[in-house]
């Protein structure tokens, strides 16, 4: 019963999807670029089901040729869904999903190639943030739950990350709906480098 819910839920979520949304979430370059030079109107458009844009789709997907498409037509980096998250939440946020951890396993002893794999999807997101921080995002943009980017960031243990936020001039003392900065979930982690790292910038 439960994954029968989960699939008219999916199912749901991809119906309600506007087609340029649907089109940057599979990373299909040339459907976002066709729908866009036909309807220029679509390049803000938020879906119906949860408020995304085609720049947080293409975001959460990590999908970094369409970010930058999106970006040079003005694509407004700081439009928040229905969970108040801007892009760059999803970008900090991005994880590998299931495929890359099973590729990065399978080639790990061929040549270290699962190893390059591995560098080159971080190396790949850390450009799509650096891309969003260039075109104005907000950095201390806060969500539902009041966590900031650097805030994502520090629970994921990024320090590339954190450097490129505290850079942008993230705020480390900004508090969430837990009363946590994020420089106390580098304390109650225990991450000794990045909670240094955010005691340079209080």
């Amino acid at each position: 019963l439960t994954s029968v819910v989960i699939v008219l839920i999916e199912c749901f979520f991809f119906f309600s999807l506007q087609p340029i949304c649907q089109a940057a979430y599979n990373n299909d370059f040339n459907e976002v670029q066709l729908l866009l030079e036909n309807n220029s109107d679509y390049l803000n458009i938020q879906d119906s089901f949860g408020g995304d844009t085609p720049l947080i789709c293409a975001c959460k997907q990590g999908n970094d040729r369409i970010v930058s498409y999106l970006l040079k037509r003005n694509a407004d980096v700081n439009l928040r869904n229905k969970k108040e998250r801007t892009c760059l939440h999803y970008a900090v946020r991005k994880r590998f999903n299931f495929l890359d951890y099973l590729l990065i396993i399978i080639l790990m002893p061929v040549m270290l190639i699962g190893y390059l794999l591995m560098v080159s999807k971080t190396k790949q997101n850390e450009n799509l943030i650096r891309m969003l921080l260039r075109a104005g995002a907000d950095v201390n943009a806060a969500d539902f739950s009041g966590s900031t980017a650097l805030h994502y960031a520090c629970e994921m243990k990024n320090q590339v990350v954190i450097s490129l936020l505290l850079d942008a001039h993230a705020d480390p003392s900004v508090k969430n709906q837990e009363g946590e900065t994020p420089l106390d979930i580098a304390r109650r982690l225990q991450f000794s480098n990045i909670e240094s790292m955010l005691k340079k910038t209080s």
